[in-house]
């Protein structure tokens, strides 16, 4: 619409993250980047250079009327006190998951966004990504018919840095609930039981951690569905990224997105290229488009999907499926 007011962000996270969805504000027809907050300077300033924003401290971002939202890109142990701040100055949140490290914290925030009203997005980009929310129309169109399974595949090509995978606090909270939170958006249930069992098979350093690599974990929801979840911090073929749905009318698959959609046959047989390299590049498309849900959604009004309680219930499967892997019993999900 001309003459409309082009959103303001700031964002919080000059990392990683924080450089993707950087981009992605910038190139936005209706999104500024105001802002690039975090405290390592000079990957900040670096950050704001290359896409024309600028470096600002988070009271001058939560003090300034003109912001309209924040991203939050930054270190996990970093996102409540920011909610609780956006909150505070009524500013809508777009935020990498998770909410917080522990439940009671989740919790404490969930209620809190809920009792604010604000908008708040968490950022589980699966679902804006044009695979899967193909898969998932396919599926309520009854293409499969009724789902009898769901198999999740999520293999990484290799695991995350010792430190990382101890502060983050294992591979089910990190990779697993990706797929906890496909499970419920696929199925439209929430799951009564859960089933898991682990191994170190990549690094003897995780082992020596407490920590596993490799891990398959099983759903049951009300009706009946079963879903299969398999996760490795490694894969020699690149980012491995499935999804299959079998049912009482047929089957849907959702195969990896390919570095090249070439292909190569002779006499000795057929070649392709391998699956995409890691996640940046493999749910580009889902960062874009999760992002511009958001400003339409601020624009126009209405709830986010997912929301903070999204996180909330994804994270409490996942410290079930902790529990049954310790004690190798099914565990009853409330």
């Amino acid at each position: 619409m001309p003459g409309r007011k082009r959103l303001q962000l700031a964002l919080f996270g000059a990392g990683r993250m924080g450089s993707i969805h950087a981009a992605n504000i910038a190139t936005h027809p209706r999104a500024v980047l105001a802002a690039i907050v975090d405290p390592n300077i000079e990957g900040a300033r670096a950050l704001a250079e290359t896409f024309q924003s600028r470096v600002r401290s988070a009271t001058d971002v939560f003090d300034d009327p003109a912001v309209d939202a924040i991203v939050i890109a930054s270190v996990a142990s970093t996102h409540p006190e920011l909610i609780d701040q956006a909150l505070a100055r009524g500013k809508a949140v777009f935020c990498e998951k998770p909410l917080a490290r522990d439940l009671d914290t989740v919790r404490s925030l969930v209620a809190a966004v809920e009792a604010a009203g604000t908008p708040f997005l968490l950022a589980f980009n699966r679902r804006f990504d044009p695979g899967f929310v193909s898969l998932a129309s396919r599926l309520r169109e009854g293409k499969a018919g009724a789902p009898d399974l769901v198999l999740l595949t999520s293999r990484d090509p290799g695991p995350p840095p010792i430190d990382y995978i101890v502060a983050s606090g294992g591979i089910l909270r990190e990779t697993t609930i990706h797929d906890i939170d496909m499970a419920r958006w696929l199925t439209g249930e929430e799951p009564d039981s859960v089933y898991a069992v682990g191994a170190a098979r990549t690094d003897p350093r995780i082992a020596a951690a407490g920590h596993v690599d490799t891990v398959m974990v099983t759903l049951t929801v009300p009706s009946g569905t079963l879903v299969s979840i398999n996760n490795s911090w490694r894969s020699a073929y690149g980012y491995d990224q499935r999804a299959e749905i079998h049912g009482a009318g047929g089957m849907l698959q959702l195969g990896n997105l390919l570095s090249t959609p070439a292909t190569a046959w002779n006499a000795d047989g057929g070649s392709s290229d391998k699956p995409q390299p890691f996640f940046l590049e493999r749910y580009a498309d889902a960062y874009r488009r999760e992002l511009d849900y958001f400003v339409n959604r601020l624009e126009e009004g209405g709830a986010m999907s997912p929301g903070a309680a999204d996180g909330l219930r994804a994270l409490e499967i996942a410290e079930a499926a902790e529990e049954s892997m310790r004690s190798g019993l099914a565990i009853k999900l409330s």
